[in-house]
């Protein structure tokens, strides 16, 4: 018994186990790796809006379903690349540091989607056009593999703990921004140039766009310093294997796919479902709706096309705000109250989508953009809260890119195909239905992190009070603990002050 509750004992903390954020720090911080993700959302939402366009000029032999769906195809491709890119940059992040990957995806991003709008044309260059648009999009597809759990995982480990909520919603703020910026221009181009002129040549300028924006990302991302956690983590593995500086720290089995996948199985499994709940309800939404009202539909290109903006601005105005509930209720309560709304109202939704006018779709985008930003504004802080520092990174690259490339970036093609295929226009609810009970079940194995420290870090606050309050309560907390020991100790069938009898 002795033993028992000895090793139950935790040590109090002392003041240099509680870390205080650096706001100028975490402001940029924050701003880099958002920026990263409106830079990689950017390319989506310019793809999404452009499916049909692209199709015509790269698949220009097919029929326009058959076109539509080869494009979602190239799109999807990107995404069987992802898990390898995660399995490359992940650990890699684990071992040299979170700053330096960060800055190498943002380069390769930014460079393939730049390169898209060099691209020669089918009737330039034959089937060469499409392979090369392949080429360009699985370069894409390796690269985002280590930026969002990389991203997450950099913010989350600056971000103080009561806060980590509200921060991490403006990495996906960013998410957002970049495909309403990406949208929203080739909306332009589009009332601008007419069909003819963007299938033309008005289809390469979106993609010109993202040379400047990397640069900017990628300058941004370059002046960052390591985060705090990591930094610790490092010295620690450099003290236990006898090295004096964390930079000749050397790379430890630690972060291997074995621990992962037999010590961490099941955040493994937790990760993957609220990864699939939360990215079949943005690519329906963000990828697939605009063809869904023009194709399966047959609405008017810009109607679709200003629908699912203002939808997107719509997340955008509500996200951090969301992450600042979850700071307050928990993770969990939002992600539930999410999963069970998509599965009552995905119907609904797209059966309001389907009627004619404005108002109705625009009710209808609107409730799937509300379900959507209940997983993106809380996605940030929950994830990276999953798994311990020394392989936050990469046991996050891995789950969320897995899940990604099998559900996420599929389920375009997918919707497409079952759409075409059956010719039930309500296929795309029904596969929210499936992805909000997949949701579900995850979210009721989820632990609440919400205002606590990350695993394998100690606590972060704002200010040196807070942090002085910090100390005091463990060390309070800490000598009532030692106080229930000696009193079970000495009578072993007494209760400690403040037990109460069933």
């Amino acid at each position: 018994m002795l033993r028992t509750l000895l090793r139950r004992r935790k040590r109090s903390l002392s003041s240099a186990d509680v870390l205080v954020a650096d706001r100028p720090k975490v402001r940029r911080a924050v701003t880099a790796a958002a920026l990263g993700n409106t830079m990689e959302w950017f390319d989506f939402g310019v793809y999404a809006y452009l499916a049909s366009t692209m199709g015509k000029v790269f698949f220009p032999a097919s029929s326009p379903g058959v076109q539509v769906v080869s494009t979602f195809a190239t799109f999807a491709a990107a995404f069987l690349v992802r898990p390898l890119g995660g399995l490359v940059f992940g650990p890699l992040g684990d071992r040299i540091g979170r700053q330096k990957v960060l800055a190498a995806t943002m380069i390769m991003m930014a460079a393939s989607t730049f390169a898209v709008g060099f691209l020669p044309t089918y009737a330039a260059v034959g089937v060469a056009a499409p392979l090369l648009l392949l080429v360009c999009r699985l370069v894409q597809g390796f690269s985002t593999g280590g930026e969002y759990a990389g991203a997450t995982t950099y913010i989350a480990e600056y971000a103080p703990d009561r806060r980590r909520g509200f921060l991490g919603s403006w990495l996906d703020f960013g998410t957002f921004v970049g495909y309403a910026l990406g949208s929203g221009l080739v909306t332009v181009l589009t009332a601008v140039l007419g069909t003819d002129g963007l299938e033309d040549w008005g289809w390469r300028i979106p993609f010109f766009v993202a040379g400047p924006l990397g640069l900017i990302g990628l300058y941004m991302r370059m002046k960052l310093e390591e985060t705090p956690a990591f930094k610790k983590e490092a010295a620690y593995a450099a003290a236990e294997s006898g090295n004096p500086t964390a930079e000749e720290a050397p790379p430890t089995a630690k972060g291997t796919l074995k621990e992962i996948f037999t010590r961490h199985w099941h955040a493994v499994l937790i990760c993957m479902g609220l990864v699939l709940l939360y990215n079949v309800t943005n690519y329906m939404v963000t990828s697939y709706l605009p063809t869904y009202m023009t194709v399966a539909l047959g609405q008017d290109d810009t109607t679709a096309q200003l629908l699912v903006l203002c939808t997107m601005l719509l997340v955008v105005l509500t996200i951090t705000t969301v992450g600042h509930t979850s700071d307050r209720w928990g993770r969990r309560p939002v992600f539930l109250a999410g999963s069970v709304a998509l599965i009552v109202l995905a119907v609904p939704a797209f059966l309001l989508i389907r009627e004619g006018g404005i108002l109705l779709p625009a009710l209808g985008c609107a409730i799937l953009g509300l379900l959507l930003v209940c997983f993106a504004g809380t996605a940030a802080s929950t994830l990276p809260a999953l798994f311990p520092t020394r392989l936050r990174y990469g046991a996050l690259s891995i789950a969320f890119n897995i899940s990604v490339s099998l559900f996420g970036g599929t389920t375009p093609l997918f919707a497409s195909a079952l759409v075409e295929l059956t010719g039930n226009d309500l296929v795309p609810a029904y596969y929210l239905m499936v992805a909000g009970l997949i949701g579900l079940v995850s979210t009721l194995f989820l632990h609440e992190t919400a205002g606590k420290p990350l695993r394998g870090s100690g606590p972060m606050v704002e200010t040196p009070d807070e942090a002085q309050r910090v100390v005091a309560h463990s060390r309070t907390a800490a000598g009532r603990q030692a106080r229930d020991i000696w009193i079970r100790l000495r009578h072993p069938w007494a209760r400690p002050p403040g037990e109460h009898r069933d």
